[in-house]
């Protein structure tokens, strides 16, 4: 929907008439959100911001499980050790989308070796790569720019030689994210 220059004041009529309430024909029957509701919230913003699916996060649910130390923090660092977060985190790619797309279509090598699957589990001392060819230097080398972006302390990057180093395994603090992760421990706990 195109807006004129009206609707950008508080003049505006379309926004004045809902701004007070959410989205929705029966607005007025909303609640507030329960245990359950805001559980699954949390969860659920996780999932959409690592991109997996259910079983797919009940299967890094179920290692957390079995590590030793906090769940919800182990639960998160092994969210954070995927492929294409690493990727994305590395700047060789814009977008969390992207660093899939880029990986699956054998654009990143890890240790050498071209992987196409971006849940991946990277470990410490692995070495992420672009494809030594002109075009996946080329795509790479335009997401950067022209300088290389401050990485995470867990990372090592080399812009130069598009290259990424797995120094440390992340920790909870690296994770950006604001979410409390006991809650996804409780609603994946039931």
């Amino acid at each position: 929907m195109l807006k004129g220059t009206r609707c950008e004041t508080a003049k505006c009529a379309m926004e004045r008439q809902w701004r007070s309430s959410p989205p929705g024909m029966h607005a007025w029957r909303r609640r507030k959100a329960g245990d359950y509701g805001v559980r699954l919230r949390e969860k659920q913003k996780v999932k959409r911001y690592y991109g997996v699916f259910e079983r797919q996060f009940m299967v890094y649910f179920r290692m957390a499980e079995r590590a030793t130390g906090n769940t919800g923090e182990a639960l998160m660092s092994t969210l954070e050790r995927r492929l294409d977060n690493v990727v994305w985190k590395l700047a060789f790619a814009p977008s969390h989308k992207a660093a899939r797309v880029s990986i699956v279509h054998g654009h990143i090598y890890v240790n050498g070796r071209r992987l196409n699957r971006p849940g991946y589990l990277v470990r410490q001392g692995d070495r992420i790569t672009v494809k030594p060819s002109e075009r996946s230097r080329k795509l790479v080398k335009e997401c950067m720019g022209d300088s290389a972006p401050p990485v995470q302390a867990w990372l090592q990057l080399d812009g130069n030689q598009l290259e990424g180093v797995v120094a440390a395994l992340p920790t909870r603090e690296d994770v950006q994210i604001p979410v409390e992760e006991q809650l996804i421990i409780e609603m994946c706990s039931r």
